[in-house]
């Protein structure tokens, strides 16, 4: 039986892939492979297991593309490949990445004035900017909730009530965050490029053709993607703070800043659990919220879009086989 795809198309169009539909009736692929992205300023960054590449089209319409090897930490100490510490190495390898991603493609934009050369960002400033997203992302989504939660403790009364408190709060502000950046207009295109990404991902792990017109087909969400996973994060956090009670206020703040990296190695186990398991139904309503939140983070692109995250990757694949690689493979992260 076919089913009907939004932009008109069939499954049946493309008899040969690996691949079924989601929420918004586009493709996806029903494996998975190590590949990851991020949606940069007027591109994609793609990677793999061995190398990434930057794809971003200048001022003059033209795509640059920067390759780069990378050696993964978990492939020089083998105890970086356990569970739950692969996924803190997998999330700051990932981080250090795409900073550096997000700094040659705002670099590509700038021109010439007047004749005179634009400088480029340099590596001190994009080395603030990343101490202080991560001091941003800690105090907003664990600082901030344990805080103001603590502010009314002794009328909670409980233990129980306060975990809940504060994790219900911290939830309300991630999604709060997620709706209020998702209105930033300056933002709309890094979200199309964002969901370019995802469908190149996808036509790729369907082992379709990697042309505009193929990855058109597929969905824009994706299971592995980035907003899913800061989506666990905000869950997980609840049933991991829950077990420390209530200690004084400087106890509660420390084991929220020190309980991160923990949080983060399970929720990446979680994401890549479900992205292998994505053909079974249950796992699909698991992962149904975080696939829903991905409507707010994600755009339609178009095919000049799809172009660049297809460059991207090709560039990444002209040098590896990431499925010989599988049991290291990359997450996407959030654009």
């Amino acid at each position: 039986m076919e089913s009907s795809l939004n932009n008109g198309a069939t499954e049946t169009d493309a008899p040969d892939i690996e691949a079924r539909t989601m929420p918004d009736g586009a493709l996806v692929a029903k494996r998975d492979a190590p590949v990851g992205g991020q949606a940069v300023l007027e591109g994609v960054m793609m990677r793999g297991v061995s190398n990434w590449a930057v794809a971003v089209r200048n001022p003059d319409g033209e795509i640059e593309i920067t390759r780069e090897g990378i050696v993964s930490w978990a492939q020089r100490h083998p105890v970086l490949r356990w569970p739950l510490i692969r996924g803190v190495v997998a999330l700051a390898e990932s981080l250090k990445i795409g900073f550096k991603a997000l700094g040659i493609s705002a670099n590509a934009q700038l021109t010439a004035e007047d004749g005179v050369e634009e400088e480029e960002i340099g590596g001190l400033a994009w080395g603030l900017t990343i101490v202080f997203s991560l001091l941003l992302a800690i105090g907003l989504f664990f600082v901030v909730p344990v805080g103001l939660t603590s502010l009314f403790k002794d009328q909670l009364g409980s233990p129980v009530l306060f975990w809940l408190v504060e994790g219900l709060l911290r939830t309300a502000i991630f999604f709060g965050y997620i709706v209020a950046i998702s209105r930033l207009r300056d933002l709309r295109r890094v979200f199309e490029f964002h969901g370019a990404e995802h469908k190149t991902i996808s036509c790729y792990e369907a082992e379709d053709e990697l042309t505009p017109a193929r990855a058109k087909l597929y969905s824009r969400l994706h299971p592995r993607c980035g907003t899913s996973f800061l989506l666990i994060v905000m869950v997980l956090a609840i049933f991991v703070f829950a077990p420390i009670g209530l200690p004084a206020w400087y106890w509660l703040l420390l084991s929220r800043i020190l309980g991160v990296p923990l949080i983060a190695g399970l929720a990446y186990e979680v994401i890549k659990w479900a992205g292998r398991n994505r053909d079974k139904s249950w796992v699909r309503v698991v992962m149904w919220p975080g696939l829903m939140l991905q409507n707010l983070t994600t755009r339609e692109p178009d095919e000049s879009q799809l172009e660049v995250a297809i460059a991207a990757l090709n560039s990444v694949l002209e040098v590896e086989r990431p499925e010989d690689n599988a049991d290291l493979e990359p997450i996407e992260i959030v654009a």
